[in-house]
């Protein structure tokens, strides 16, 4: 199918452009912008006057929860809220039950997206058999079956060594491994940030230095066996400044982090609600402050909505015994543009961290909008007001801090390889 999309303001960071053109798209790909391509005629026209076009979203820290946790969401429901929320690719977690440290489970898991017909799913894959942290996976084989890099996602490694092998062995053969620095002696039963707020409230606190430790251990090996590597999730000030003096010093490291951490701080805590037991923890206002600036210098380069989804009852309950994680992914975009209210980021720089800086850390052809790549492309009205509530939610979790928020801006249909798979219809 041809497609013609006219009127609409076209905004692509990937290719610095920022401009009312029209859209071609034919055979699944975009093959033109502005002028009309050769050739190019009997297409259906879409008029997006009024509203932005924009590359599909890429969230590379989305659990879909199946196999395994299909209580809290599943491919189906976790891929709807998905393309809502303007996310046309995303990446998920290996801690799935059973573990994606097999090809089969990680094909099981394409099988079951690609049935669906959504968004685009990519899998991480175990760097270790069962996340045990103690013997290595089969990492090509898993690569092979289409996972985009490895990781042993929250869990402790059983020692240095351990890990060190693993990082030879993915830098041997060019792979690329996830780190989520936590030192789990400081961290574990933590459930807040150490600091006033926790003290105040009496919550286990989970210090700067459980991150900042492992992921300096994390960063000498690295340098040591020079893999590719992406760190996930940073929540602190100190995390931002060693990143970007590795990337400085030559490093292939990129980094994310997640949206709930640039938005909130640890004052939060103050409302003793389970919505806001996120791990890593919510921090102080400079750590905040700091991610930020991370983003405008270039050291992160992707904001995420580490979506984790959770059935009521995982969030009913004292505030240190609730399940951490937020499902957010629905309203990922107009949340991420309420950063730009007080300056604090442009829109350049918000749209590159959710389109072309995520596809970029983990190499996925994504995020773009330039000709020859796949048509996956939103079409987002920025002026509509609407509420966060459980009456348009399509995630299976019931856990956002940010229920009955009032946003502003939203995805109004969303196109993966030319095709509309989402239209909003209010």
């Amino acid at each position: 199918m041809k497609l013609r999309i006219i009127n609409g303001r076209v905004i692509d960071p990937s290719q610095d452009l920022d401009a009312t053109i029209d859209l071609f798209i034919d055979d699944h790909k975009v093959v033109g912008l502005g002028e009309v391509p050769d050739g190019f005629e009997e297409a259906e026209v879409i008029d997006a006057g009024g509203q932005w076009v924009l590359p599909g979203l890429v969230d590379v820290a989305v659990a879909l929860r199946e196999p395994g946790y299909t209580q809290k969401g599943n491919i189906a429901t976790e891929g709807r809220a998905a393309i809502s929320g303007g996310v046309t690719t995303l990446v998920c977690p290996p801690d799935t039950n059973p573990i994606v440290d097999t090809p089969a489970v990680a094909a099981l898991i394409q099988d079951k997206a690609d049935q669906a017909g959504m968004v685009n799913v990519f899998p991480i894959g175990a760097l270790t058999q069962g996340l045990e942290g103690g013997h290595l996976s089969n990492m090509v084989a898993l690569t092979d079956a289409g996972c985009v890099a490895l990781s042993n996602h929250r869990r402790p490694m059983r020692n240095t060594l351990v890990l060190s092998r693993a990082l030879e062995y993915a830098a041997t053969h060019d792979l690329l491994v996830v780190f989520h620095p936590d030192e789990s002696s400081l961290s574990e039963g933590g459930c807040a940030h150490e600091g006033m707020m926790s003290t105040i409230h009496g919550l286990a606190g989970i210090p700067e230095t459980a991150e900042t430790i492992a992921l300096m251990r994390d960063l000498l090996l690295i340098e040591k066996t020079g893999v590719r590597a992406h760190f996930a999730r940073l929540s602190c000030a100190k995390s931002v400044e060693m990143i970007a003096d590795a990337q400085a010093s030559g490093l292939p490291v990129t980094a994310d982090v997640a949206l709930h951490n640039l938005l909130l701080t640890d004052e939060v805590l103050n409302e003793f609600d389970g919505q806001f037991h996120v791990i890593p923890p919510l921090r102080g206002e400079n750590d905040r402050l700091t991610l930020i600036e991370g983003i405008k210098q270039g050291a992160i380069s992707a904001i995420c909505s580490d979506h984790q989804p959770h059935e009521k009852m995982a969030k009913i309950a004292p505030f240190a015994a609730t399940e951490p994680g937020m499902a957010n992914v629905e309203i990922l975009l107009p949340l991420a543009l309420q950063l730009m209210d007080e300056g604090d980021l442009s829109l350049t720089d918000v749209l590159k961290t959710l389109t072309s800086g995520p596809a970029s850390c983990f190499g996925l052809e994504a995020g773009s909008l330039k000709p020859g790549s796949f048509a996956d492309f939103i079409l987002f009205d920025s002026t509509q007001s609407w509420t966060w509530s459980d009456d348009v939610r399509r995630s299976k979790g019931h856990n956002s801090a940010f229920d009955g928020i009032e946003l502003t801006g939203r995805v109004t249909q969303t196109y993966v390889s030319g095709q509309c798979i989402y239209s909003f219809s209010g």
